[in-house]
């Protein structure tokens, strides 16, 4: 038995990837960094399908893309939930003196991936499918399955927590990794990239890409968020 890996992809994309050119994160890689001593024994990748929008027509068609390069990295699966859409109004947070207080907004929440997540830890569990499962969340709603994980199943389970410190939630405070790991961290293999043959290609050499390469002097700092990150995100 070795290690396995929950990686709640909302949590992780918002939490580190959003808003960065590394969005194309080789999974199999970046868990070989932040548990380089351990096995990887299989990694779960809990999702939904986007939808096309106007202000993002291309979404869906990219996200396949990535999702097939995912595919491609040994012992990797993933789960599906849903996202749903609705128009509803909220508040303004700094409404004017005369005129409407609430604005029409479009919501999406993505649902079933904090259960599927769940479930899926603890059938592990209970299948001893692991000895030492780690997962990559802010979802407080993980806090009790969890526990059940460790108290009733008698498995260890880590915490990597991909938000800053300032937006994490209490209840999924992070647990292992310390700042000497932070930064003795490398840059996974994430780029900028746009097409399906460079991303396989990153997640078909995740295995080399793991290995750290032979330097006189280490790098001051990690130059991907992802790994950066490590250092206050994440500990048994």
């Amino acid at each position: 038995m070795g290690t396995n890996v929950y990686v709640d992809a909302f949590n992780l994309y918002y939490g580190s990837l959003k808003g960065t050119p590394y969005r194309w994160l080789d999974l199999g890689a970046l868990c070989a960094r932040l548990l380089p001593k351990d096995r990887i024994n299989r990694i779960r990748y809990f999702t939904a399908t986007v939808s096309a929008r106007p202000d993002n027509p291309d979404a869906p068609q990219r996200q396949q893309v990535y999702l097939r390069a995912l595919e491609t990295i040994p012992g990797l699966s993933i789960h599906y939930g849903h996202y749903l859409t609705h128009v509803t109004r909220m508040p303004l947070v700094n409404p004017p003196p005369r005129g409407a207080r609430t604005v029409e907004v479009v919501k999406t929440e993505e649902k079933g991936s904090d259960v599927n997540l769940a479930t899926y830890l603890l059938l592990d569990a209970f299948q001893r499918d692991c000895k030492v499962a780690v997962v990559i969340s802010n979802d407080s709603d993980l806090k009790l399955p969890i526990e059940i994980a460790q108290t009733e199943l008698g498995i260890r389970v880590g915490v990597v927590n991909p938000h800053p410190p300032g937006r994490r939630s209490r209840a999924l405070q992070p647990t292992f990794f310390n700042n000497s790991e932070r930064r003795r961290s490398a840059p996974v293999n994430s780029r900028p990239c746009s097409r399906t043959r460079r991303v396989r290609s990153a997640s078909r050499h995740a295995g080399s890409a793991a290995q750290p390469q032979k330097r006189r002097d280490p790098p001051k700092r990690a130059s991907h968020p992802a790994t950066e990150a490590a250092g206050g995100m994440c500990a048994f």
